[in-house]
């Protein structure tokens, strides 16, 4: 797949996550390609990526939308960055993952998912995966910005 279909597919996956898991409307911006792209986020959801297509997937946000998407998502009041968050946005990078893998299969390409890892900080950088293709979707909520980052390479 070309990285426009790709980030049409992360687009649509996410919407579909947020407006029938999470009952909160999203904004998609324009995706970005490259290195380059800093994001300010403090809560990262990771799932690794393994089969004909090897990386990550990410879905990068602040503490206020964690909070705000695992209320959405649990049905109740979340006022600081616990367990529960961090399961709801591991669950939320699951969800946009499993929407990529299936993508990806209706070109023949199989795709594994690892069990999500989610890293709570400011100051940490991902790195890995020499030569892959990055690509990062920003999207608007009312409880502010959130990203969503495939970095992967095909085998």
């Amino acid at each position: 797949m070309k990285e426009k279909e790709i980030a049409d597919n992360l687009v649509k996956g996410t919407l579909d996550v947020f407006s029938t898991m999470i009952m909160m409307e999203v904004k998609p911006g324009d995706y970005c390609t490259g290195k380059t792209q800093n994001i300010d986020s403090n809560l990262t959801s990771m799932i690794g990526l393994g089969g004909d297509i090897k990386g990550m997937l990410a879905i990068h946000c602040t503490d206020t939308l964690a909070k705000g998407v695992t209320s959405s998502f649990l049905g109740m009041d979340v006022a600081e960055l616990d367990e529960d968050v961090k399961d709801a946005i591991g669950e939320v990078a699951n969800m946009v993952a499993g929407d990529i893998k299936i993508s990806f299969s209706e070109h023949d390409q199989s795709i594994e998912l690892a069990i999500p890892t989610t890293v709570i900080g400011t100051s940490f950088k991902m790195s890995g995966l020499f030569g892959a293709t990055r690509i990062i979707i920003p999207f608007t909520t009312s409880f502010g910005e959130f990203w969503v980052e495939l970095k992967y390479v095909e085998n």
